[in-house]
């Protein structure tokens, strides 16, 4: 039976991330600097934005914690192999 294998590089999963908050934070500094120009629309989608921005976060963080607890786990077992 063949192993199939899923490389993750979280390398180009973090640059994403960071693409994210860049935009968003480009987002948050032009309401905030155009405040009298600003709806609550706009505001709305900020705060969608910024929503969206925190579950991928803590989707990334609990993928690295998932990747971390499963090395530890299977050095743990060739230990008491």
């Amino acid at each position: 039976m063949a192993k199939h294998y899923v490389a993750l590089v979280f390398k180009s999963l973090i640059a994403v991330y960071s693409r994210l908050q860049s935009a968003v934070l480009k987002q948050v500094k032009n309401v905030a600097s155009r405040l009298s120009a600003a709806t609550p629309g706009k505001f709305l989608l900020l705060q969608f934005s910024m929503a969206q921005l925190t579950q991928v976060g803590d989707s990334l963080s609990n993928l690295i914690s998932q990747v971390n607890s499963m090395i530890n786990s299977s050095v743990r077992n060739q230990k008491t192999n």
